[in-house]
């Protein structure tokens, strides 16, 4: 069988236009995905994430006002969420001032009160934490939890985490000395109040 010179063009721009394509989908599904993820997480107060995009002016109020640094705009790379404030807990928790609530000018983060605050819940992995793999006997989650008895407390000198009392404000994230390959703690916030859809 033979193809013709206009085939083989247009085959090949087929071929092309596919490879090219496919990159671009996903780049364009990766800028409208959320980047609220374990670690990385909204300020106190925040409103569900489905709206906090549109909510959100990005006037940088809270990420100035944060006295510790604990809001971050986020880079261009986040696509349409670039300019919306975020917390990275590993790197510097909120310590609920709750300032940045003072603050927004559209409601994005709305006022509540510190033991009220839902950033996410704190989750103790037990097959890296070396207190639960009875490898030593670290309390470091417990000790800098600023609600110690309520969000945390110890069971048999390990620690456990109260869904109740828990503001997550990822402080104990800070503060706990093992890191994994991906980056992660053996004690980690995830935003399950944020509305987000892993």
């Amino acid at each position: 069988m033979r193809i013709s010179r206009r085939g083989f063009l247009s085959a090949g721009l087929a071929v092309t236009g596919c490879f090219l394509l496919a990159p671009q989908k996903a780049i364009a599904a990766s800028l409208f995905r959320s980047p609220v993820a374990t670690n990385m997480l909204r300020p106190p107060g925040a409103v569900k994430e489905d709206i906090f995009v549109g909510k959100c002016i990005r006037c940088g109020r809270c990420v100035e006002v944060c006295p510790y640094r604990s809001i971050q705009p986020l880079s261009l790379k986040y696509g349409v969420y670039a300019g919306t404030p975020m917390v990275f807990p590993a790197e510097i928790p909120c310590y609920l001032c709750m300032k940045c609530v003072e603050v927004c000018p559209t409601g994005t983060l709305l006022p509540i009160a510190k033991e009220a605050t839902r950033m996410g819940l704190a989750v103790i992995d037990r097959m890296r934490c070396v207190t639960w793999k009875g490898e030593s006997l670290c309390h470091t989650c417990y000790n800098v939890c600023p609600y110690k008895e309520q969000a945390i407390r110890l069971d048999e000198f390990r620690p456990v985490i109260d869904e109740k009392a828990c503001t997550g404000c990822g402080i104990c994230v800070h503060g706990c000395p093992v890191s994994t390959e991906e980056g992660k703690k053996a004690v980690n916030i995830e935003p399950i109040y944020s509305g987000v859809r892993s």
